[in-house]
């Protein structure tokens, strides 16, 4: 069988300390990048005009004063142009790592089982340090926790799925359409937000600034709002109880404990 066709959507804000971290796991098996820049200044929009596979367009904020509910109706919808031209989609962000050793031979057999979508079990990443420059981030940072909010359906086939219905922060999802999900869960999502106890708060920080009244008074980004003594003790909880999350021969499908919102059975 060919390779995949696969066409990841995400948004971006300001991300250049992520971005050759992102193209460095994703440009192997990805053929065409759609991003959504939220007025980007920190030289995030000359990085991605560098790569040939990647299309920039502008995020515009549908829904009055809420950045959180205008990304949640963009998720809902960006990715129906795939239909017809992509074997798959991913709607990600730009701190979430799909993850497998071998994600484009899982593609393919997903794709003669018949499989539609592939939701992914999540972890939270954890370092008290930034990675190194050049790094492969899914070497350089092993350690997670697993996270029950990150349990995302980022990964489907256009052609087979009618609506995705995604929650605010894409956190759960009502998938209509022709759905198969694979017998067992092994895709992972990594998310690396708290990778640099320093840099993260400073995100944390900056991200809160652009949230919308709507989205204060929804309580949306709320995480954004804590202290900073809550920050460093939920930065301190990560590292005391994470594990190598890639470490060979684990079965996640069994080990992540976590309900799966795709898994009535687990909840």
């Amino acid at each position: 069988m060919m390779q995949p066709r696969v066409d990841l959507y995400t948004m971006a804000w300001n991300e250049m300390a992520m971005l050759d971290h992102f193209f460095r796991h994703y440009d192997p098996w990805v053929r065409r990048y759609i991003i959504y820049d939220d007025d980007s200044t920190d030289g995030t929009l000359e990085r991605l005009a560098l790569h040939p596979r990647v299309e920039v367009r502008r995020f515009q904020r549908d829904v009055a004063d809420s950045f959180v509910l205008s990304a949640q109706a963009l998720q809902n919808e960006f990715w129906k142009e795939s239909r017809g031209t992509a074997d798959w989609v991913i709607v990600t962000a730009i701190d979430e790592f799909l993850y497998l050793p071998d994600m484009e031979s899982y593609l393919i057999w997903c794709q003669e089982q018949g499989i539609t979508l592939v939701p992914a079990l999540g972890y939270e990443m954890v370092s008290e340090d930034r990675p190194p420059a050049g790094s492969c981030l899914t070497e350089a940072i092993r350690s997670g926790v697993g996270s029950r909010d990150f349990n995302k359906l980022s990964l489907f086939q256009p052609d087979a799925i009618q609506e995705t219905q995604f929650a605010p922060g894409r956190h759960n999802a009502a998938p209509m359409g022709r759905l198969c999900y694979p017998p067992r869960d092994e895709l992972l999502l990594l998310h690396y937000k708290y990778i640099g106890r320093a840099y993260t708060l400073q995100r944390q920080n900056a991200l809160n600034a652009g949230l919308g009244g709507t989205d204060l008074a929804k309580d949306f980004g709320a995480q954004y709002r804590k202290s900073e003594n809550a920050f460093h003790d939920r930065f301190d909880t990560l590292k005391r109880h994470s594990f190598d999350v890639i470490a060979g021969g684990r079965d996640h499908h069994s080990f992540h404990r976590s309900p799966r919102w795709w898994r009535p059975e687990n909840g």
